[in-house]
């Protein structure tokens, strides 16, 4: 197999136009798994761990320009956790400290896992996913840019190069729900933003993203409001009817703690 290692984003992003056939890989936490278990089969692997751009944040307009290849752990602490509390506590959340250091938002964004811990928090946000080529570049709403169970509105010659998003100066939480508190998949996850308008966008209960929103003065029905939106399955880690239980129950805890 080979691998194809650029040292600046335009030279990845050439190489990404020239070798569609290339299976990115940043931190590798879900790409090995697939390569370990035979899962994949890529001609070739576009190895962007050289590219420093991908690794750089910084604000801009009135909101956040987050790399793609920022990792959880930078987003657990500092000035983006200050910022993006839901994000922060997704992040901690998420395997152990190993994956933490390895893994990171786009290559979440970009497995488009309905478990994906950093997606609910993301959709709350109103993040826009940053897609770049040699065509140039485009931003896709979070919610829009997953298209349903491990699909991504990604063109074959774009790469996923940032996340845009705003703080959004109210109350917000993440919870999740599974066998125990670390190295699992959630059975179900939640994000909640607590304003004028609740919003509240669930995981591992949808093939793609939904964001559920409602005046402040229907909090009291908001759980249930949540819960009725969710399409969860019947799988190895839990029933629909759980988790379609447990979604309302996050969501209530989640108001609780926002609206204190």
């Amino acid at each position: 197999m080979d691998v194809l290692t650029p040292r600046s984003l335009s030279e990845a992003l050439a190489l990404r136009e020239a070798h569609p056939e290339a299976l990115p890989i940043q931190g590798g936490t879900d790409v090995m798994v697939g390569l370990n278990f035979d899962r994949a089969h890529p001609a070739a692997l576009l190895n962007l761990n050289e590219v420093v751009e991908l690794r750089e944040w910084a604000p801009s307009g009135d909101g956040y320009r987050i790399g793609a290849g920022v990792t959880y752990a930078e987003m657990m602490s500092g000035p983006l956790a200050a910022e993006f509390p839901a994000l922060a506590e997704a992040s901690r959340t998420v395997g152990s400290p190993q994956i933490r250091n390895r893994g990171t938002i786009g290559g979440n964004l970009a497995t488009a896992s309905p478990a994906g811990d950093s997606i609910p928090p993301l959709v709350v946000a109103g993040a826009e996913v940053e897609c770049t080529s040699v065509r140039g570049a485009r931003r896709i709403p979070v919610a829009d840019f997953v298209t349903g169970v491990k699909r991504n509105a990604l063109a074959a010659d774009e790469l996923i190069t940032a996340i845009h998003l705003r703080p959004s100066g109210v109350a917000e939480t993440f919870l999740k729900v599974g066998p125990r508190n670390a190295m699992v998949i959630a059975v179900c996850s939640l994000a909640v933003s607590a304003g004028d308008e609740l919003r509240a966008a669930f995981g591992s209960a949808s093939p793609r993203p939904v964001l559920v929103t409602a005046p402040r003065g229907e909090a009291a029905t908001f759980p249930a409001q949540v819960a009725a939106a969710a399409s969860p399955i019947d799988d190895v880690r839990g029933t629909a009817t759980y988790r379609r239980h447990a979604i309302e129950v996050l969501t209530r805890r989640a108001l609780e703690r926002c609206l204190a």
